[in-house]
């Protein structure tokens, strides 16, 4: 009986596996995360994992709107990190965070209800529909989290409205005020009059292209300090009489301001007292101006203001700014003198006249200045930013739209004006509505940073900062900063717990008022403040008097909620013994990870720390890991304007067209994250979710490839009756494999343990196109598939594979984890752990480590490159076809390169393994032969090259191409039994 050569196919080991070379990822991983679920499985390695703990502590996301990609880059930064230590053995319990108060939601639900609605809604009413508000967005956004694959206590996340956190932020105001930390006081704050409530710095943005109106005006002297007096006497400015009287009309002081609606409040002009001044004749000719014949201005700005403000200017006298304290000016616009006064460092030369307009009710500079003078707080505009009645004449108006024009032609009126010109420059903007703030005096509640900066500064360098500019950046922030304004006027949040005195204003804070609200909200949650009234919001011991007492109706920074989680969440306020409070929470205080975007350096970051310093000393965090923001393929910020927004809900399942928006799924959102170097800001656009595509399916390829080829292989030693070869009895090629595997895995570790995912992407990437595909499994085809099923050369083979496809699955697990999980449930034969994750993280064995076989092989891997640049040369020229059909003939010469290649022939060739190792089998040609000294080379080769000494010839090969294994030989023919096959795959199949 002989076979007809269309059977031989059945003959072969062909890959059989059920693992799809298509992901199906919008069916498959919402299965394996079900299974997961179903495993228990992340809670039962975060809390029984044997290692110690791990707590990276979620910064909480804003309860609002879709999810982006910035989420996407954020969370599953995390997730990596959490999976990887899950992975190590430790317990890394995960407590998602929401941000839940503030005034993007209590505006949103301001919006949906009509006037009617609105002018009847209650502060209560409006609460319990922020609160319902925020938790339907927790419940939306929570289902995007987790269909990226992310871990988490996503039935237990933490919320700063749940009343548990509220106590405990409650808690950690209060022993802020104990300190003596906070204080309630007039101070210049940064005011949304958009909103109606104080910001603090971490609710501003700064726009580019805002322009202010920018004038300079001068102030006419009305009244000299006698010294000054004296000098102008001297050079004829005053008579001897009147010496610190100037004439009407014969001297101003000079100022520049970008804010002309703050003039109505005017108290004082200030200097600095080390720059120098020159008291300067105005000319005749320029911009008309005549009001004064001589203006105060600093000295180096001379030059520039005759040309800004196109007066011939004259110096005749110059002045150290210490002398012009105690000059009294009039101001133009309201029958009031002010003092010149002495201010500080921030007034320089770089811009305007060296002299500072000064409104103690607009200003943190000018408010300080103005407190060293002893001048009042004047601030005559309300909440809407409207200027009050102190502001004269112009009451009514509004300071970002009416108001400057009109002051400005005012002081035209009063011949004052030196120049009005637009000038473009930063400014604060609210962050939610987008308009602009301005400074304004109210009555707040600050936290006193001074009071424990030196400390913050301490705790700043005991953290672990990466990258490490990070601690600069946060650093000069802390050093720089002005009080903490903690107060909000709005409805929806957690209410400073403050009572006021009815008649005089004083007010009620203390350890027992403290502790019974606390105590009330730990019960209740914070509506208690607003359900109850004053008799039941005071301690038992104050009840009586609860009829003088009004409750506040401040509530508090939305960043002193989230900035004290590691209270609420991480268990920060029960400082006795941390050991306890790790075994209590399973979370560890301070954490060990905290890892944001870098904008929450002046943010989150910044008020944890703030809070946490104040209370107990340190920061909450040892380390702290930034990253950046996304932008598209051409480095342009992402907006819909542009139309170039990613929506990684499209991305993971899908646009309305498949075709042209197909379900990528979460591991490719996932991939992306671990390939971008996050340090900086990172690009994101079809073009590179087409690339990360192609590397997911080329993994999944190289992973379907191993799985197939193991379908009939028992991973237990021949001893124990399975198929496995010891590692020692392997042919050089698979210790070679091995040895890439064990290198593979070192420098994934490291790269984890770095936080450098994009490092393990570029090693993921060359291990499994090029050591694996290119090489390995390259060479590998004849013997997996033209073997017979238990020849060694395929045991021996099949052994590599098991290893190394369960050890890659795990590699991939943190971050591809829908793949690895895939390949777990699909490995051909059984293992003790039903996921990957049981498994742990990958190690191998130091039999695995040859690190003396890298370099006397990598002459034969270089070899390969040659041969087949050769071949492929054939095949253009349509010499041959498959490599099999080629004949290949190596002369080495002298040199470095030569040499090594004879070197590594020899450790090929004493390989007891000859059916593996053998140089034909690793250049896939059907023979090779070396030529020695003297022998006649090849003649009319199809294809000669020589490289460093070393000689390739191609030929085509001798004999006929065997049907099966597609070798040519030159027995075929000669096997009665199979006369289209060579002598090996006749034995193969038993023939003789």
């Amino acid at each position: 009986m002989t076979a007809s050569p269309a059977s031989y196919k059945d003959t072969l080991n062909l890959l059989q596996t059920p693992f799809s070379m298509r992901a199906n990822a919008k069916t498959r991983e919402p299965e394996l995360q079900a299974f997961w679920a179903e495993l228990d499985l992340y809670r039962r390695l975060s809390r029984e994992n044997p290692g110690e703990v791990f707590t990276l502590h979620d910064g909480p996301p804003y309860a609002n709107g879709p999810l982006h990609v910035g989420h996407a880059l954020n969370k599953i930064l995390k997730d990596i990190l959490n999976k990887y230590a899950l992975l190590r053995g430790r317990r890394a319990r995960f407590v998602p965070g929401w941000d839940c108060h503030g005034l993007p939601i209590e505006l949103k639900v301001l919006q949906s209800l009509s006037s009617a609605e609105r002018s009847a809604l209650t502060p209560i009413d409006l609460r319990r529909r922020a609160h319902a508000y925020a938790l339907e967005q927790v419940e939306s956004q929570k289902a995007g989290f987790r269909r990226w694959g992310i871990w988490a206590d996503w039935e237990q996340p933490y919320l700063t409205l749940n009343k548990a956190y509220e106590a405990a932020q409650i808690g950690v105001f209060g022993r802020m005020v104990l300190a003596g930390h906070i204080y309630r006081g007039l101070k210049p704050v940064h005011w949304s009059p958009s909103s109606r409530t104080a910001l603090a710095e971490a609710e501003l943005e700064y726009p580019d292209g805002h322009t202010s109106p920018s004038i300079y005006v001068a102030f006419p002297v009305v009244a000299l300090p006698g010294g000054l007096g004296t000098r102008l006497t001297a050079i004829g400015l005053t008579s001897a009489e009147a010496a610190t009287t100037p004439a009407e009309g014969d001297l101003a002081v000079a100022i520049w301001t970008t804010t002309p609606w703050t003039l109505p409040a005017n108290l004082a002009v200030s200097v600095n007292a080390s720059l120098e001044y020159a008291l300067c004749r105005v000319g005749d000719q320029g911009n008309g101006y005549r009001t004064s014949r001589h203006l105060i201005v600093a000295a180096s700005l001379v030059e520039s203001l005759r040309s800004s403000l196109q007066l011939e200017l004259e110096p005749l006298l110059t002045l150290r700014g210490a002398e012009l304290e105690g000059v009294e000016y009039r101001h133009p616009l309201f029958d009031r003198t002010s003092p010149v006064v002495i201010g500080g460092d921030y007034i320089t030369t770089e811009a305007g006249t060296g002299l500072v307009h000064t409104a103690p009710g607009h200003g943190v500079d000018d408010f300080n200045t103005g407190r060293k003078a002893g001048l009042p707080v004047l601030c005559p505009v309300d909440e809407a930013g409207t200027l009050t009645a102190e502001a004269g004449p112009f009451a009514g108006l509004n300071v970002l739209k009416d108001a400057n024009p009109a002051i400005i032609s005012a002081l035209e009126a009063a011949g004052a004006l030196l120049r009005h010109e637009p000038y473009e420059h930063r400014y604060p903007y609210d962050w939610r509505t987008k308009k602009p703030t301005i400074f304004r005096a109210t009555e707040q509640w600050f936290a006193s940073v001074e009071g424990f900066r030196s400390q913050a500064l301490a705790a700043i360098a005991a953290v672990d900062w990466l990258p490490a500019s990070g601690r600069n950046r946060i650093e000069a922030m802390v050093r720089d900063r002005g009080d903490w304004c903690i107060s909000r006027q709005r409805t929806w949040g957690v209410p400073i717990p403050v009572f006021y005195h009815r008649e005089t204003g004083e007010t009620l804070l203390n350890a027992d008022t403290l502790a019974h609200v606390e105590a009330l909200i730990a019960e209740h949650g914070s509506d208690v403040w607003w359900e109850k009234g004053e008799a039941e919001l005071l301690p038992p011991s104050l009840a009586a008097e609860a009829d003088q007492w009004r409750k506040g109706t401040d509530t508090m920074d939305v960043w002193f909620d989230s900035g004290s989680s590691w209270a609420g969440v991480l268990g920060g306020l029960n400082t006795g013994d941390s050991a306890a409070t790790a075994e209590t929470t399973q979370l560890r205080y301070p954490a060990d990870l905290y890892l944001e975007g870098s904008d929450q350096h002046r943010g989150w970051f910044q008020s944890s720390l703030l809070t946490s310093v104040a209370v107990n000393g340190h920061a909450p965090y040892k380390r702290v890991l930034t990253h950046g923001f996304t932008l598209d393929e051409k480095g342009r910020k992402m907006s819909k304007s542009l139309g170039n927004v990613v929506d990684p809900a499209v991305l993971v399942e899908g646009g309305k067209n498949e075709k042209q928006q197909p379900p990528y799924g979460a591991d490719v959102l996932r991939l992306w994250v671990s390939s971008v170097d996050y340090s900086a800001d990172v690009p994101l656009g079809p073009g590179i979710v087409k690339q990360l595509a192609d590397v997911t399916r080329k993994v999944r390829n190289t992973a379907r490839y191993l799985l197939g080829n193991l379908h009939d292989f028992d991973p237990r030693p021949v001893a124990a009756g399975g198929d496995a070869v010891e590692i020692a009895e392997l042919p050089l090629l698979d210790r070679w494999m091995l040895e890439r595997t064990a290198s593979l895995i070192d420098a994934v570790t490291a790269d984890f343990e770095r936080y450098e995912f994009y490092r393990f992407f570029q090693a993921l990437q060359n291990f499994c196109v090029v050591d694996l595909s290119n090489v390995y499994l390259d060479i590998a085809k004849d013997r997996l598939y033209v073997s017979g099923a238990d020849d060694f050369r395929r045991r021996s083979c099949q052994t590599v594979l098991a290893l190394v496809v369960e050890r890659l699955a795990g590699l991939i697990a943190p971050v591809l984890c829908h793949m690895a999980e895939d390949i777990w449930q699909n490995l051909p034969y059984p293992v003790a752990e039903r996921s990957v994750f049981e498994r742990g993280w990958p190690t191998a064995p130091d039999s695995w480590r040859e690190a003396a076989l890298v370099e006397p092989l990598r002459p034969l891997l270089d070899l390969r490159g040659l041969v087949n640049r050769q071949l492929e040369s054939c095949r253009a020229n349509a010499d041959l076809g498959a490599s099999l059909e080629a004949r290949v003939e190596l002369e080495l010469g002298s040199g470095d390169r030569a040499a090594a290649l004879g070197a590594a022939l020899e450790v090929l060739q004493a390989s007891p393994h000859p059916s593996v190792d053998n140089l034909a089998d690793w250049l896939i040609v059907s023979q090779l032969e070396r030529r020695g000294p003297g022998a006649q080379p090849l003649a009319d080769p199809l294809a000669e090259a020589s490289e460093g000494g070393i000689t390739v010839r191609i030929a085509r090969a001798e004999g006929s191409k065997c049907e099966r294994c597609w070798h040519m030989e030159t027995d075929i023919g000669s096997h009665a039994s199979h006369p289209s096959l060579c002598g090996r795959c006749v034995e193969v199949l038993g023939g003789a």
